[in-house]
């Protein structure tokens, strides 16, 4: 088994790849803010504190990640409602890149970096590795602008990389504003819940099914861009009908009483180039 460093290991995916890994037997250190906890339920085996992880420098992490085998960065800034044009995205670029470095200098041989499948050209039914890139957002651009630089970095290294782009991820430490708590909460107390028309496309995946995927590239050291989605198309309005059916209370779907954002995509439906462990 490994030893491997994540960041980002309180957060709605984070903990999930940390429950994934510590299922396999791997040897895992978290990185934490001084007088936080991990969430109910999950444990590290070893913990560094940091006021801020994207203010340190080089030489903090080549200390930090002496003996780790893996890096998994999964920390990022994503305050619901601001994080998309935010200007700290940059400090969260800049802030990888000296992590990159310690890691390179502390020998690390393999580092897998989060992505967003908003790095893609958008609308489409079919987003594999080899379609367009073109964010629509500054945390997008980010993203994608990050994976670029590292790529080019890492090459010249014996540091392998891989880049997990997340797709539409639901599950347990979801943000409570977000579709599917949103719906599950207004239907358990009886309300009506507005929606859209719910036409538009999406791949969703289960945030636990992520962490497990994102363990997945660990094990097998699978590198460059790899989408961490279901590969399966359903609409918005087919989601949360299956969901009101657990409830039995369709009727208090209200389709059509909200409007489609403009900046919303049509579809977002990845294909899966995941290699999965033998």
């Amino acid at each position: 088994m490994k030893h491997i460093l994540l960041t980002g290991a309180s957060g709605f995916v984070g903990r999930q790849i940390l429950k994934a890994l510590k299922a396999r037997g791997h040897h895992v250190t978290v990185t934490q803010r001084p007088g936080k906890a991990l969430p109910e339920g999950y444990a590290a085996d070893r913990v560094i504190l940091t006021g801020d992880l994207f203010a340190e420098s080089e030489g903090f992490w080549a200390e930090a990640l002496s003996g780790i085998d893996s890096l998994i960065h999964a920390a990022w800034y994503v305050e619901p409602g601001k994080y998309l044009d935010s200007a700290k995205n940059l400090d969260c670029v800049n802030g990888t890149l000296s992590l990159a470095k310690g890691a390179v200098a502390a020998g690390v041989t393999h580092m897998v970096g989060i992505g967003t499948c908003m790095e893609y050209r958008l609308p489409s039914d079919h987003l594999d590795v080899s379609q367009p890139l073109e964010p629509a957002t500054l945390y997008a651009a980010s993203k994608l602008a990050l994976f670029q630089m590292l790529g080019h970095y890492f090459a010249k290294t014996g540091t392998g990389f891989s880049w997990c782009r997340l797709f539409y991820l639901y599950g347990e430490g979801e943000y409570p504003q977000r579709l599917v708590p949103y719906v599950r909460a207004g239907l358990a107390r009886g309300e009506v819940v507005k929606l859209s028309a719910g036409t538009q496309l999406r791949d969703f995946l289960d945030v636990a099914e992520a962490g497990r995927q994102i363990a997945d590239v660990i094990a097998t050291g699978q590198q460059g861009p790899i989408n961490i989605c279901s590969g399966k198309a359903i609409t918005i309005r087919a989601l949360v009908e299956a969901i009101a059916d657990e409830y039995g209370r369709r009727d208090l779907l209200a389709f059509g009483t909200a409007a489609i954002h403009p900046s919303d995509p049509a579809a977002v439906v990845g294909v899966s180039n995941l290699v999965r462990p033998a």
